[in-house]
Formats: C-alpha cells, structure tokens, sequence
C-alpha cells in the first residue's frame, strides 16, 4: 500500500507544480519587457550635450571643422619648394584679381565711377578774418603780417598779449610795409601760406 500510496502523491503533485512554473515564468519577463519601454522616456528626458564649437567664432568654427577634413596628403617639399609654390600661388591670385577687376571696369557704363565716390569737402563755420600789420614786402606776390591780439586771463585776470606773423598771398602786390591790411583764411597755398588779403584799411604814412 505504501508503494501505491506514494505513485499517487507524486501523480496529484506533479500536474500542481506545473501551472506553478508556468505562472511564475510570465511574471518573471513581463519586467524584463517593460523595462526597455521605460528606459526610452528617460533618454528622451536627457538634455543634449552643447556642441563646444558653437561657442566659438564663426572663423575658427571654420579652422576646425577644416582641419578635421581628411584629404589627400601631399608630396614631402624641402622649404625652397615650398616658398616657389607660394610665389606661384600668389602670382595665380594676383592675376585672377586683375582680370575680375578689368571685367568690373569694362562692365561698369562710362563715368559711372566705379568704387568709393569722393566725399564732397564742405567748409563747417565762416573762416576766419584777422586785421593786422605789414612787417615786409620783400617777396614777391607775398606780404608778412603782424597781428597783435590782448585778452584778459580767465583765472588771473591779467591783461595776455600775443604777437603772431603770417604770411598773407598779395597777388597784386597792393600792401606795403607799415599798411594796416584785413586778411582772411583759405586754403593752403604754400608750405607756410594760407592767408589772402582782402583789403588795405589804411596806407603806411
């Protein structure tokens, strides 16, 4: 009876174990699908790195990237090679610009003025009018005049006197020396003339 008794138990026990693997099992890999399904979000979350090229300039942006760039590699040149082949370079460069230019030239209508356009030089204020006496007549087309000017000091309230002598262009050769003349500012005529006689005021007694 023992013998059977224990076929018995061991036939109840073993269809009992089974449908306990078989719902363990799924239990257990439904986590292990689940898991790649919440890893996806959180990659999502994660902010991307910054580039550290965008900090940079935009010409050394290009250095870089430049210099990533795999090419070819060249002969190995001496150093005298390599100064004739960037003579002929620049040689190349110099007469590609004077040939774009020469077309922008032709293509350009007559008088258009090609390039920056001359600033039109317009004179800000009156010139200036000084009144003063002819030292000397000696040069020709050419008077020096004296100009005595006498200012109070702004701090030391003292009375400042100036003596100055320029050059003044007589084209007519009207002044003499001792004449009391009024004079006025132009342009520069010579080295150390930029005066013009407007009138003699009084002649020399």
């Amino acid at each position: 009876m023992s013998e059977e008794e224990n076929k018995e138990e061991e036939t109840v026990d073993a269809p009992e174990e089974t449908p306990e693997a078989e719902v363990e099992a799924p239990a257990e890999e439904a986590p292990a699908e689940e898991a790649p399904a919440e890893a996806a979000p959180a990659a999502e979350e994660e902010p991307a790195e910054p580039d550290p090229l965008d900090e940079l300039p935009w010409k050394e942006r290009r250095r870089v990237l430049k210099s990533r760039e795999s090419g070819e590699a060249g002969p190995q040149l001496t150093g005298e090679e390599r100064d004739a082949r960037r003579i002929e370079e620049r040689k190349l460069k110099a007469k590609q610009r004077r040939k774009r230019r020469a077309d922008t030239k032709a293509d350009a209508p007559k008088g258009s003025g090609v390039g920056t356009p001359v600033p039109e030089k317009t004179r800000t204020g009156k010139p200036k009018e000084r009144q003063g006496l002819v030292t000397s007549d000696k040069s020709d087309k050419t008077i020096t005049v004296q100009i005595d000017s006498a200012r109070r000091h702004p701090v030391y309230e003292k009375i400042v006197r100036q003596r100055h002598k320029i050059h003044v262009h007589d084209p007519q050769n009207e002044a003499q020396t001792g004449d009391l003349v009024r004079v006025i500012e132009t342009r520069k005529l010579s080295k150390t003339k930029h005066w013009r006689l407007i009138e003699v005021i009084e002649k020399a007694r």
